[in-house]
């Protein structure tokens, strides 16, 4: 017990400050890259959703698209703008969009034809009936996209160290350029814990938001 405190002591002396930046750094690339795939993927999801016929060939192109390892793609954009932080944002955002383009699109599609038909007989408009009833009841399933989106980006964002820009897989990278284990578990560890903390509180946003008629459905 007293060699492992010692070791951790250690570690924090020589990373600790370098550590808490490189975890800033992170959630600061995870916050902003899905705010704006959350963003694009909500405005997409809901013009295919007006056009399900087109969408049902763009999607599976756009699924394709999604296949590409995070590591090409960050190196193409990387040839395209250099060693910048846009290069990692923009890189991250685009991943972090199709989880939340394919819940949009599928909740949306999702919400039952007799909400809709209850909202044209109160003369409700196309926008109004989207605004005060499809996006509302497809909440639940959009969020579970910004979840799968937030926990992915986490990992992706590892990445960023690729080029440069800091972030906790400075630390898996070296510790793997250089056999040192210690140094993988410094980056991989605090990560992990990121993905828990978001999965935890995108979860209570998803309590939050799904209305209470859905949730005493869900409950039965």
């Amino acid at each position: 017990m007293g060699s492992l405190t010692e070791t951790l002591g250690t570690l924090f002396a020589a990373y600790g400050s370098k550590l808490g930046q490189a975890i800033v750094e992170h959630t600061i690339y995870v916050l902003i890259s899905v705010a704006i795939g959350f963003a694009l993927g909500l405005l997409l999801g809901i013009v295919f959703s007006r056009f399900p016929r087109c969408s049902s060939v763009i999607l599976p192109i756009l699924s394709i698209f999604q296949t590409i390892p995070g590591l090409v793609f960050i190196g193409v954009l990387y040839i395209w703008w250099g060693n910048s932080y846009s290069t990692v944002i923009v890189a991250l955002s685009v991943y972090a969009m199709f989880p939340v383009l394919k819940n949009t699109y599928t909740g949306i599609l999702g919400v039952e034809r007799k909400f809709l038909e209850a909202a044209r007989g109160c003369g409700m408009s196309p926008l109004q009936t989207l605004l005060q009833v499809e996006l509302p009841l497809a909440m639940p399933t959009i969020i579970a996209g910004v979840r799968m989106a937030a926990i992915y980006t986490v990992s992706w964002t590892v990445l960023a160290a690729m080029i440069g820009k800091g972030g906790l897989g400075e630390f898996v990278y070296q510790g793997t350029s250089s056999n040192n284990s210690t140094l993988i578990l410094l980056g991989a560890i605090p990560a992990a814990i990121l993905a828990v903390i978001f999965g935890a509180v995108i979860d209570l946003l998803q309590k939050k938001v799904t209305p209470r008629g859905l949730r005493k459905e869900a409950g039965k």
